[in-house]
């Protein structure tokens, strides 16, 4: 199950989209679990950021792998997966796309994050692009990528 968690207003992007695009990443992957989503702000990521990656400024997208299973239905809990909407319009207009396009973007990156995917060195940032574009390909989102500053 993919649970979608509003800390501020985000009503312009349906849910479906944020479904999608997870379930899409597990998909790809062949990976089944349950994981949440959470709509957020820069304070919000700039903080988490901080606190746990020792990077003194907000970011777009955040994950945070947790390996557990739900007691209750025994299925595993991937983790979450924060997403800054206001950085994430900023991001879509700079490159000319619409704000479900660029969190469906951030979706997918971040389950494959969840996956165990990274991009700190040149050959996983390689693995981990690659297989971003075939998921965001599936989805309609052909040529929609991250652009690192």
């Amino acid at each position: 199950m993919i649970y979608i968690e509003f800390e501020m207003e985000a009503q312009k992007i349906p849910l479906q989209l944020i479904e999608r695009a997870a379930q899409a990443a597990l998909t790809n992957q062949s990976a089944n679990g349950d994981l949440t989503v959470v709509l957020t702000d820069d304070a919000h990521l700039h903080q988490l950021n901080r606190d746990y990656l020792g990077v003194n400024a907000p970011t777009d997208v955040l994950s945070f792998p947790a390996s557990e299973t739900d007691p209750e239905t025994g299925a595993p809990y991937l983790g979450d997966i924060l997403i800054s909407i206001p950085r994430a319009d900023a991001q879509a207009k700079s490159a000319n796309h619409p704000l479900e396009s660029e969190v469906q973007l951030l979706v997918v990156h971040g389950v494959l994050h969840l996956l165990g995917y990274d991009h700190a060195k040149p050959k996983e940032k390689i693995r981990m692009w690659k297989v971003q574009a075939e998921v965001l390909e599936g989805i309609g989102l052909s040529g929609i990528e991250i652009r690192e500053s």
